[in-house]
């Protein structure tokens, strides 16, 4: 026997024995870090509205360059960090963004290491078609404006889109339901597997052309069916983004869930109890909740950072070295901040923007910066924004005035301007009166186009009926001049309609009625199904030229009286 067959077996033994002796350095538990976000719409550049620190005091925050900078801190926390988006990545952008497709807030997203996004509603703003293109890249023209106007060689997007409730009408996916990302970690590999998906109703929030083709389905259920097909992939974690949230009256961390509500929650006590991670967005609120409080059998941590990059949410999964089973989920929301709040507290350290993201971002004002400055007109007053669906403004007033105003030729007696639609925090004016192009497009950004219609004063009494839901919901429109309503929250649904004028003469369900309203109503959004029965139908100029041709040749525009629409005490 050589001296090798000796040792051979030996050799063996000694590899089976240290086959069985654990990894020393796979004893500590691993951790990985997630940063959650929604809802940035495509603000590049630090929000307007300042963000509430809870002790009284503000801070302005956002930022891309900022916001890197953010991302950058967690990431140095944690040896293993993925970025995940609950949606409205893009669409209700400001001009910086929205002027050229959002394909700068697709470059600041690569720039800043985003993994996965979960579709939004507003994904949809420029249809499903336009949508893919800014996944995948290139230069086709699918929208009214040009795309690859400042980068020639758009690429698209180089994280994932998701959408696991949305199908293909040959039962294909728009987007994968889910992705997996593979982590290296001392103690072998690391898999998190992201569910992404919308809110069924998407079709009801989004002019319907841009979501034609396509079926939104039940959100837990689609949650539900891809759980097995992530633990059959190996997944050691479950996390799901969801563009749908919740409300709650306590502040932006606190764990409590106190005050908790909306459509989320009864979404969530129908998930699969193996996610452990629910992030979510939409409702632009900031909050962490334990979900055990809601609904013991389903122990998962539910958070949404807010709105436009304010905050992100600061997450991190740890795993048992050994069973890889996830052991404790930690989430706090971070404030994003751009400036040092009113008395500077260290708790809050104002963060360096970052040079990459700062120098990009200017590239893409600067090319707006010509189209955002040109003076369009000027007004009487400073109208606010509307707040809630049910306030009457001067301003919702104002736009339906130019819309009327704008579609004169075409018939127009009537129009009607969706408060959900006014967007910004109003028209700002410069102490002459002054409003610029930046400033109508604030409040305006979606580019939809002016539609009037022919309707019955029967249909049109019906469709002021679908103001006032069956649950008590209120959502009235912004009348043109001439228009006045009265309604009675008391009364049954379906006659909650007191009185309906036009130029002080009740509407006669017999006669014929020709109304104007945007693109998104006239094909039945926000559930106001009956503008799609209209005759007749005469399309018309972009709501922002509708503006601007109302204002032009105008030295001064006085601003409309409130009173159109009255509640009945």
């Amino acid at each position: 026997m050589t001296f090798a067959k000796v040792l051979a077996p030996l050799f063996a033994l000694s590899l089976a024995a240290c086959a069985t002796v654990p990894d020393q350095r796979a004893a500590e538990p691993v951790t990985i870090g997630i940063v959650g976000l929604n809802d940035f719409h495509g603000n590049l550049e630090p929000i307007t509205r300042p963000v509430k620190l809870g002790d009284g005091r503000e801070a302005k925050a956002g930022g891309a360059a900022w916001l890197a900078s953010a991302v950058d801190a967690v990431r140095a926390k944690h040896k293993n960090t993925m970025v995940i988006a609950a949606g409205d990545l893009i669409g209700a952008s400001p001009l910086v963004s929205s002027l050229f497709l959002d394909e700068p807030t697709i470059g600041a997203m690569n720039r800043i290491g985003l993994d996965f996004n979960a579709v939004g509603n507003h994904e949809f703003d420029k249809g499903w078609r336009e949508l893919k293109r800014v996944q995948d890249g290139g230069c086709e023209k699918l929208t009214l404006r040009d795309p690859c106007a400042v980068e020639p060689d758009f690429a698209g997007a180089d994280f994932a889109f998701l959408a696991a409730n949305v199908a293909m009408e040959d039962g294909g996916t728009l987007f994968p339901a889910y992705g997996i990302k593979t982590f290296e970690t001392p103690a072998g590999e690391i898999k998190i597997g992201v569910i992404g998906l919308t809110l069924k109703e998407t079709p009801t929030l989004v002019t319907p052309s841009g979501v034609d083709g396509l079926t939104f389905g039940d959100e837990a259920a689609a949650i539900n069916r891809t759980v097995p097909l992530l633990e059959e992939q190996g997944a050691d974690a479950i996390v799901v983004a969801i563009h749908q949230g919740l409300y709650t009256d306590v502040g932006f961390n606190d764990k409590s869930c106190g005050g908790v509500a909306g459509p989320l929650i009864d979404i969530l006590k129908q998930v699969d109890p193996r996610v452990n991670l629910v992030l979510s967005g939409h409702t632009h609120a900031a909050y962490v909740c334990d979900f055990s409080k809601i609904d013991p059998a389903r122990s998962f941590l539910v958070t949404s950072a807010g709105y436009g990059g304010s905050l992100l949410t600061d997450i991190a999964l740890t795993f048992d070295p050994a069973t890889h089973d996830v052991v404790g989920v930690t989430a706090d929301n971070v404030v994003v901040q751009s400036a040092a709040p009113q008395d500077a507290n260290p708790d809050f350290a104002t963060l360096i923007p970052r040079s990459d993201l700062t120098e990009y971002v200017a590239r893409y004002s600067k090319a707006a910066s010509a189209a955002e400055q040109r003076p369009v007109g000027r007004i009487s007053g400073n109208p606010a924004a509307p707040g809630p669906a049910t306030e009457e403004t001067q301003l919702g007033n104002f736009i339906a005035d130019a819309q009327l105003f704008a579609t004169r030729d075409a018939g127009a007696q009537i129009a009607f301007m969706n408060n959900s639609g006014i967007r910004g925090a109003g028209l700002e004016p410069a102490a002459d009166g002054t409003i610029t192009f930046g400033s109508i497009y604030s409040v305006q950004p979606f580019g939809n186009t002016l539609v009037t219609k022919t309707f019955t004063g029967a249909q049109l009494l019906a469709l002021l009926e679908q103001q006032f839901d069956d649950d008590g919901f209120v959502q009235t429109f912004s009348p043109s001049e001439g228009f006045a309503l009265v309604y009675d929250m008391s009364r049954p649904v379906g006659s909650r309609v007191v009185s309906v004028t036009l130029d002080g003469k009740p509407i006669d369900p017999q006669a014929d009625y020709r109304v104007t309203m945007n693109s998104f109503l006239a094909a039945g959004g926000d559930s106001f199904t009956v503008f799609k029965d209209g005759t007749d139908v005469v399309t018309g100029p972009v709501d922002l030229d509708a503006i601007e041709a109302y204002l032009a040749g105008k030295d001064m525009v006085a601003l409309p009286a409130t009173g159109r629409i009255t509640a009945v005490e």
